[in-house]
């Protein structure tokens, strides 16, 4: 899994979105909305770690120690990845 290139993070009046430059805007257009932990998500992605690296970070984030919250945060990542695909954001 990788970001496709030619999208990008910007912070706007406070508030984190994801948009498309160069060749990628031709097929996308708009902005994605992201809080703090899209943010993360999305930049891990970009950073080419893999779901079980970016849980560990959010765990570590936010300071998670049960296994019951673990599974939360690694559903939440595997959720937001599934709609990164589906937008076409991701490569294989």
């Amino acid at each position: 899994m990788k970001l496709k290139e030619g999208f990008v993070i910007r912070q706007v009046a406070g508030k984190y979105v994801a948009v498309a430059t160069g060749q990628a805007s031709r097929d996308f257009h708009g902005m994605v909305k992201l809080n703090e932990t899209g943010k993360i998500i999305w930049e891990c992605v970009a950073e080419g770690k893999n779901e079980d690296e970016i849980v560990d970070i959010l765990a570590q984030k936010s300071g998670v120690q049960t296994a019951e919250d673990r599974v939360c945060i690694a559903d939440d990542v595997k959720s937001m990845i599934k709609e990164m695909a589906d937008a076409g954001f991701l490569t294989v």
